[in-house]
């Protein structure tokens, strides 16, 4: 059995830049997986692949926590599948571009669970910014370069 090609793998439920991983992906003839639950529509693109899970709220994740490989780049907004990939060797980005490391993981996960407690608790917590034109511009040069850096390590 041929092993796996690298894939950009997409948390595609609630996924604002995915017009942007195509169009990137296609520059560097990359495939791409676009994971959602059945209550998202995921249109079919050339070079993308659609896979729909049930809606329960940790399917996506599971499955990709299951799918992902060494040298995939994973994007997500979630901290706790972002780990699982750096884990198991992926690249991870944030929908707005930020790479994220074992490093910063740690914290993220720290400030997550507090804003659980305090929202279990009635207090109430802020949602991330509305995505801009200038975000979606910053996320699509942070996936080419790690494309680009990518693909200079793959020439070695």
């Amino acid at each position: 059995m041929e092993p796996r090609v690298a894939t950009i793998i997409v948390d595609a439920d609630a996924c604002p830049v995915k017009k942007e991983i195509i169009e990137t992906a296609r520059r560097f003839q990359v495939p791409v997986l676009m994971v959602a639950s059945y209550d998202h529509v995921l249109q079919q693109e050339e070079g993308v692949q659609t896979v729909q899970v049930d809606r329960s709220d940790q399917s996506v994740d599971l499955y990709i926590s299951n799918y992902v490989k060494r040298g995939d780049i994973v994007i997500t907004q979630d901290f706790g599948l972002a780990a699982i990939a750096l884990g198991k060797g992926a690249i991870t980005l944030s929908n707005r571009g930020q790479r994220y490391d074992g490093d910063m993981m740690d914290f993220l996960l720290e400030r997550r669970h507090e804003q659980a407690k305090r929202r279990r608790a009635g207090g109430k917590t802020k949602g991330p910014k509305a995505l801009t034109s200038e975000d979606r511009s910053r996320f699509q040069q942070k996936l080419t370069k790690v494309l680009i850096q990518r693909q200079e390590i793959d020439e070695l």
